[in-house]
């Protein structure tokens, strides 16, 4: 495994290192433990919006199934 040095912001972190978990993260979720995320949208039991500036966007995915 890799390891990664951090940038020096403060400094507690100035020389500090981790591990990079590159090499045993996948590059995309696995598809059949995705469920699409119901979003309410701010519209109540009518279907009107009534909250401002909600709406619109691209779908998100969860990881509900695990």
């Amino acid at each position: 495994m890799a390891i990664k040095l951090l940038n020096p912001t403060t400094p507690g972190r100035r020389g500090m290192t981790t591990q990079d978990f590159d090499e045993i993260t996948a590059s995309k979720p696995v598809a059949s433990l995705l469920a699409v995320k119901n979003r309410g949208n701010g519209r109540n039991n009518q279907g009107r919006i009534t909250t401002r500036h909600k709406g619109g966007g691209a779908r998100n995915l969860s990881a509900s199934k695990l």
